[in-house]
């Protein structure tokens, strides 16, 4: 090779290699925002749900750090911090925000309407005016539901059929967890189901973490058993609510299985984490052009039934084998 040609072409790599190289630091990866009700750490009960969506994405090919990069948020049970949360969201100009659940996702469509938002277990998001229906959601809004209002009178039931002689119960609700038509229907189906089942309610509001002492307290001492409302400020505080029952001895059914885990009697919902996994595919979706506006929002079509036997013997309550049999998980 002549000396010429050496050099011209030494001359084309050393100029090919720093494009080669810029073109890969031009490669962008997609940045999301993940925006929760909860704390953040291992007491929080909803962390799980939230922990169940990355794992789900390794499937598609996404991994942390390589392809895709998360920013978190977490609003400490605290409703107002939400919008501020979201808002940095959007000022940091996120591809896309991931919300859980139903006060997540409000924060993040008043921030904007233009990033595209993946509800994990939202509650009626029509009703709750986060999409016009659910077959075509027709905004930047879809994911997934958790919610059925007739949830709420099965757990009665179910409590009625542990609790020998149930009359007297209370629930304790959030009651702004979820829009007025939502939290309206829950109330006329836990009213309506104690009528039938001869049961007297109270109820017992808390409307952040800072009141769950004097919802404690106002709890009257002639009660035979407990119901904690669906809501992501009361999620988020499971272990508390746990602690609570027990000390006071008091039968409680849970809206998920992680009251169970942590130590409560009985749960009955949908699976969260199961359900965090399923909404990945909406990411996934968007991410590869989907708009969200034509992606249906997924109802769920399993709910599972979780008992804790340990709880259940140190309550003195013995569970019959018919209810064992109908359990999807029996914790001993």
């Amino acid at each position: 090779m002549r000396r010429r040609e050496f050099i011209t072409l030494l001359g084309g790599a050393a100029v090919s290699l720093p494009l080669a190289a810029h073109a890969q630091q031009a490669i962008k990866i997609p940045q999301i925002g993940v925006l929760s009700l909860g704390r953040g750490d291992k007491s929080d009960a909803s962390l799980n749900t939230v922990d169940a969506f990355m794992p789900a994405l390794r499937e598609f090919g996404y991994i942390e750090g390589q392809n895709i990069a998360f920013d978190r948020k977490f609003a400490d049970g605290d409703v107002n911090k939400l919008g501020e949360l979201a808002q940095e969201l959007v000022e940091h100009r996120v591809d896309a925000i991931v919300a859980l659940a139903t006060p997540a996702v409000l924060a993040a469509k008043k921030a904007t309407s233009a990033i595209p938002i993946v509800g994990i277990g939202m509650a009626d998001p029509v009703g709750d005016e986060l999409a016009s229906s659910l077959a075509r959601p027709g905004g930047n809004v879809t994911g997934t539901t958790f919610l059925g209002p007739e949830l709420v009178s099965k757990r009665l039931q179910l409590l009625k059929e542990i609790v020998p002689g149930l009359s007297r119960v209370v629930v304790l609700w959030h009651p702004h967890a979820y829009g007025e038509r939502t939290m309206a229907v829950m109330l006329k189906e836990i009213e309506s189901a104690a009528q039938s089942l001869g049961a007297k309610l109270q109820l017992v509001p808390a409307a952040s973490p800072a009141d769950l002492g004097g919802a404690f307290a106002a709890m009257t001492a002639e009660r035979d058993a407990l119901i904690v409302f669906p809501s992501p400020m009361l999620f988020s505080q499971y272990s508390r609510i746990v602690t609570f029952a027990a000390d006071n001895r008091l039968p409680a059914i849970y809206a998920a299985r992680e009251g169970v885990d942590l130590g409560g009697l009985v749960s009955y919902g949908v699976n969260l984490p199961d359900l965090s996994r399923a909404t990945a595919t909406y990411l996934d979706r968007i991410l590869k052009g989907a708009k969200p506006a034509e992606l249906p929002v997924q109802q769920p079509t399993k709910f599972e039934l979780v008992i804790n036997l340990k709880t259940a013997k140190a309550l003195g309550l013995t569970i019959s084998r018919d209810f064992l049999l109908i359990a999807d998980e029996v914790i001993e």
